[in-house]
């Protein structure tokens, strides 16, 4: 993963020399777009869908820049994927998460965190479609469905003193599964994510905690709806539940609900004006994110996202 940041880069000018194959590419939208953790999906959660225009017999990349802000927080996002036969998705993905509030916890302990501290976090994604096609099968009631896995690693810098405290770990796996329905009739797509999963805040905070907090994966639900107003536009929402390992941690420590996590929402609009790139804008809620330091305030903001595919 130490070379994650070289990989895109050439997976960036592999793009910009056409080094993909697919030409034919799948229809306006049906494919999702690049989420956060670099997986085709939604914008907070992955679809069964695989990413790229390649189709049966193709190979296809694509790359993606996300910017999310909120009252206290800011995230920057770039990535890559690779998608084999419609079968196969590779992604890479590098957060960027600015966590400079954090200064306000050396009042607490002397946790040594530096101003304007950021954390990365290193994702590798691997997704295989296992059975059904979303755009073959919308006139059944078959979806596609598709499993994958996310490898994380975190370099939190000076807040890495904190992660001790919290006895949180800098690098995990998530592992899911997803099942899309495109009712493509009616511009309805439908897609459910179960995510197993010991991540504190997406792993940006690492992952599990020491006792009484929680330290095992658990199976956490994703939701996504959008509705196709026409072939460039859509629309939806999306639901993500979080584990909160660190709130009964905090609540020990005496710090009450200063570590409280919160399930993530958004409400999104998607346009794609021609086959090759697209654009999502949504109003995100990612509720309490370290709300001790934060005068318990939700985060509340933007996501913006830009992703070319060929």
């Amino acid at each position: 993963m130490k070379h994650l940041k070289s990989a895109l880069l050439l997976a960036a000018t592999s793009l910009a020399c056409g080094a993909a194959s697919a030409d034919t590419g799948k229809l306006l939208l049906t494919g999702g777009v690049s989420s956060i953790d670099g997986a085709a999906g939604g914008g907070l959660t992955p679809w069964a869908t695989i990413g790229t225009n390649a189709t049966d017999g193709e190979i296809g990349t694509s790359a993606f820049f996300t910017r999310t802000a909120t009252q206290d927080y800011s995230l920057n996002i770039v990535g890559a994927a690779l998608g084999y036969k419609d079968r196969f998705e590779l992604s890479i993905a590098r957060q960027d998460f600015d966590a400079s509030p954090a200064t306000a916890l050396n009042g607490i302990a002397a946790f040594g965190v530096q101003p304007g501290q950021h954390i990365k976090m290193d994702i590798l994604g691997l997704k295989l479609r296992v059975a059904g096609d979303a755009v073959l099968d919308s006139d059944t009631l078959m979806p596609q469905i598709a499993v994958g896995l996310q490898y994380k690693t975190v370099d939190p810098g000076s807040i890495g003193s904190v992660f001790k405290f919290l006895d949180a770990k800098t690098q995990d796996t998530d592992f899911y599964v997803s099942a899309t329905k495109l009712f493509l009739a009616q511009g309805i797509l439908v897609n459910g994510t179960l995510r197993y999963s010991r991540a504190n805040q997406n792993g940006l905070l690492g992952f599990g905690a020491g006792a009484p907090g929680k330290d095992s994966a658990t199976w956490l639900p994703e939701v996504s709806v959008a509705y196709l107003l026409s072939k460039n536009w859509a629309v939806g929402a999306e639901y993500r539940a979080k584990a909160n390992n660190l709130e009964d941690l905090g609540r020990a420590a005496g710090l009450g609900n200063a570590l409280a996590e919160d399930a993530w929402k958004d409400l999104f609009v998607a346009w794609a004006p021609n086959k090759n790139t697209s654009v999502t804008l949504a109003y995100v809620d990612l509720g309490r994110v370290v709300p001790g330091i934060t005068a318990q305030r939700q985060q509340t903001g933007y996501y913006l996202s830009a992703q070319v595919a060929f």
